[in-house]
């Protein structure tokens, strides 16, 4: 079915002679659009969450229209048609005052969530717009992984949210995804600080000098943490002194999928493209489904190693149709610091995912192996 998400798309659709028959319209103000629209085929219609006057709302029905009523008093819209952008999220944040984070939409949609029950709303429709939204998150999300018209190399780096801006290990992240951006991969994280927001700032300099990416660590390292009163503003002081050029949007793309469970952390706002759920079991999982050209884990605690066997349990039973890499970037760390890799190998025996383990300190050896396996299922897909 077509999807229909602005009025623009609107306009061009009704003006180009299409019918509105079996066509889906999501989160649209249409009470100005009435007699166009009763001037279509309605068979199969859909409205999702858009605003009709009360006439055309009566009438469509009649002609066998379907129609998803919007919500009121929601900070966030359930049917949005759209992924985030940090400067939606982030709107209205200034650096020059770090607490006006508490007035932005991201900051707004968490304590409704907070006041609502957290992860235990007691009422349906509560949950019921949030299943809602995050059905939106990631139908918004399938047409992100598909780029003039063939899917993108997605590629996801995991890795602890504790990780500091400074350490060596950051540094190592933020190159290595810069050089795999370069390459034309699609990176992916958990959307959040440590680890998550070194990819993004490697992606954001990937058409930028060694220089430029060396500066912009030290101003970063100033705010080493989260939890740091300056993180935020450190960050948006970066994106300010080395903004996006045109030329490099395209090579600086990528995609954060945070959750307001931990909404504590907040965003980072290097992603330009943020997938941000509310039910946390269904972003993490749907991270690692969509990281088919691999995924690469650098040191992390509890919930990177939650992540390394979800990974492992979709390789072993090849639930997604795809087995790809699992690249632990670490040798001490994941042999001794967190021994996940040894028990890996011995549980991977036997199976095909078994040689698409890697464990290294070499960034360049990682590449390799990415690059290889990627041109492999490119001409497996039939992608030229």
């Amino acid at each position: 079915m077509t999807e229909i998400e602005s009025l623009t798309a609107l306009a061009q659709h009704l003006s180009a002679g299409k019918s509105l028959a079996n066509v889906i319209l999501q989160g649209l103000e249409l009470q100005e659009q009435g007699e166009a629209l009763l001037r279509s085929d309605l068979t199969g219609s859909v409205f999702l969450g858009c605003h009709l006057d009360p006439r055309t709302l009566q009438t469509v029905i009649e002609r066998g229209a379907m129609v998803f009523p919007p919500f009121s008093g929601l900070p966030y819209s359930p049917y949005r048609g759209a992924l985030y952008t940090p400067e939606e999220l982030y709107a209205g944040f200034d650096p020059a005052h770090p607490e006006s984070y508490a007035d932005t939409p991201d900051a707004r949609v968490y304590a409704h969530w907070n006041s609502r029950g957290g992860a235990n709303p007691p009422s349906i429709l509560e949950t019921l717009a949030q299943r809602l939204h995050d059905h939106a998150i990631t139908d918004a999300l399938e047409e992100v992984l598909v780029h003039q018209g063939q899917p993108r190399r997605v590629v996801a780096i995991m890795g602890g949210h504790s990780m500091l801006r400074g350490q060596p290990d950051y540094r190592a992240v933020a190159e290595l995804a810069r050089a795999l951006a370069r390459l034309g991969f699609f990176l992916v994280s958990g959307g959040g600080p440590g680890a998550m927001e070194a990819t993004h700032v490697g992606v954001w300099f990937a058409g930028r000098s060694d220089a430029e990416l060396d500066a912009a660590l030290e101003v970063l390292a100033l705010a080493p943490g989260y939890k740091h009163p300056e993180w935020l503003a450190r960050a948006f002081e970066v994106r300010a002194t080395w903004p996006l050029l045109d030329e490099h949007r395209e090579l600086s793309d990528s995609l954060g999928i945070p959750t307001w469970l931990y909404g504590h952390e907040p965003p980072n706002p290097f992603a330009t493209r943020i997938a941000k759920y509310f039910a946390n079991s269904v972003r993490e999982e749907g991270l690692l489904t969509i990281a088919k050209g691999g995924v690469v884990y650098s040191p992390g605690s509890a919930g990177t190693v939650q992540e390394v066997f979800q990974d492992a349990c979709q390789n072993h039973y090849n639930t997604v149709g795809v087995i790809s890499p699992m690249i632990f970037l670490g040798r001490d760390f994941w042999t001794t610091t967190r021994p996940v890799y040894p028990l890996l190998a011995h549980l991977a025996q036997g199976h095909e995912y078994a040689r698409h383990l890697l464990l290294t300190d070499s960034q360049e050896e990682i590449i390799q192996a990415l690059v290889r396996f990627n041109q492999e299922l490119d001409a497996r897909r039939g992608v030229g």
